[in-house]
């Protein structure tokens, strides 16, 4: 048995699943609404505010997608309910970031700023303070969405190992290497 895919979902309150024809679970919460194409052969069933998710058989396919969509149904609901959140900070010289609306504007070090308009599911905000790293907020209750966001944004300019500029997560440690400097 999966260990993960056997867990059940507890469901907070004020958070509504439904499951419709052809294997299609809605999520609705506070914060949205998600929803999410289950595989027919995967069984979704709700009993008493408790989520489960089961399989027909001990098949390699059947046993792959057990755990898959018991996580993907799990984080919609803790997306719906709670929400996602990721901080992104900017280290390195001259390296802004300022957002009008969803459109988010980076100024990362080369000859022209970067401009990306951002999906309405998702909530940006920017903070600039005197000696400290411009930070990127982002907050989604799609964390798929706001995961693929965040990689995006980073892909600009990854953390290099040498100076350690670049974009990160907040928290995130880059480990350094030393230069050529310091063989001699």
């Amino acid at each position: 048995m999966s260990r993960i895919g056997k867990l059940p979902i507890n469901l907070p309150a004020g958070v509504t699943v439904t499951v419709g024809k052809d294997n299609k679970v809605t999520v609705k919460g506070p914060k949205g609404e998600l929803s999410q194409e289950v595989n027919t052969d995967i069984k979704v069933s709700i009993e008493d505010g408790v989520l489960s998710v089961t399989r027909p058989s001990d098949e390699k396919a059947h046993r792959s997608l057990h755990g898959l969509y018991r996580s993907l149904l799990n984080n919609m609901i803790v997306g719906v309910s709670e929400g996602y959140r990721k901080e992104l900070e900017l280290v390195g010289v001259g390296y802004r970031a300022s957002n009008a609306g969803q459109l988010l504007e980076l100024s990362l070090g080369f000859t022209h700023n970067i401009h990306m308009m951002l999906p309405p599911e998702v909530k940006l905000e920017t903070k600039s303070e005197r000696n400290k790293n411009p930070l990127i907020i982002l907050e989604s209750c799609d964390k798929q969405l706001i995961g693929q966001i965040c990689a995006k944004i980073r892909s600009f300019r990854k953390p290099e190992p040498y100076k350690g500029k670049g974009i990160r997560f907040v928290g995130e440690v880059v480990r350094r290497k030393s230069g050529k400097a310091a063989g001699k």
